[in-house]
């Protein structure tokens, strides 16, 4: 339901979720989902596009502001599995959004829920993995491509249909898939989800997703400003939380919110389409 308030609690609820997001090295945009159709009121189809655009503002905002400490140099022996990854996801994300469009809304709702509880498991999973392990891919670059392309197409169907960047499942993958160092991994999950991202976006433009410029006003432009404020807070406190923590609770919390704002089919049927 629209009320005069809309813009201002967009933008305030943006905050602690980018702070959170800060904190593990994510963007937050999977915890974003259920808040734009928990929240602010919106039908899956509405927001998941609108989720995808304020992940592009995040995506490059974070690029900016870590421009000066991002390790490119490490990234440049990885040119072929980043590359694989790209190629993989674009197609995917192509594909997803167009296939999401034509989903019903109540469809679309499952496969969210499907989505986000994945997610969810999979962040606590990760919270008692050892930092380092050995690459689950050989040192081969043919396999590393074949491997890079497989990961790309999960990762670009996720993104387009969650209208998230994808670092939650790029990063893990470059780490245990491929055997990058933390960091390295961070900044080719920012690499990759870019081009992911904007493929996505320009299939949904197409598909005439974002038409009405006053929900793209009144969400998305407040929700990015909050996302940038929160992402900037997320990472002056890194360190203070630790991480494996948080992605235990907020896995947990995920998986709650999903099944509570998308199990519900009946949900939809009171929400603006």
């Amino acid at each position: 339901m629209w009320h005069k308030y809309h813009r201002q609690l967009a933008f305030a609820i943006a905050i602690p979720i980018a702070i959170l997001g800060g904190l593990m090295g994510l963007g937050g945009a999977e915890f974003r989902l259920p808040v734009l159709a928990g929240y602010l009121d919106y039908s899956a189809r509405q927001a998941v596009p609108l989720n995808l655009a304020i992940s592009l503002v995040t995506i490059v905002f974070s690029l900016f502001i870590r421009s000066k400490t991002l390790a490119f140099n490490s990234l440049i022996p990885n040119q072929p599995i980043l590359l694989s990854l790209i190629v993989g996801a674009g197609i995917s994300a192509w594909l997803g959004a167009t296939w999401a469009r034509k989903l019903s809304n109540e469809q679309l709702e499952k496969i969210i829920l499907v989505f986000l509880v994945s997610i969810g498991l999979a962040l606590i999973v990760e919270a008692f993995l050892p930092e380092a392990l050995p690459a689950i891919v050989p040192d081969v670059l043919f396999l590393q491509i074949i491997f890079g392309i497989i990961c790309g197409l999960a990762i670009g169907l996720v993104s387009s249909v969650l209208g998230v960047a994808g670092g939650e499942l790029i990063i893990p993958t470059l780490i245990f898939g491929f055997g990058l160092d933390i960091k390295t991994a961070g900044t080719g999950s920012l690499i990759v989800s870019l081009p992911t991202v904007i493929v996505g976006i320009v299939r949904y433009i197409q598909k005439q997703a974002y038409s009405d410029r006053v929900i793209f006003k009144n969400t998305v432009i407040p929700m990015s400003l909050g996302s940038m404020i929160g992402a900037i807070l997320g990472g002056m406190l890194v360190g203070i939380i630790s991480a494996r923590l948080l992605k235990l609770i907020l896995g947990l919390i995920l998986i709650i919110s999903a099944f509570k704002v998308f199990n519900s089919l009946s949900f939809s049927e009171h929400r603006r389409d």
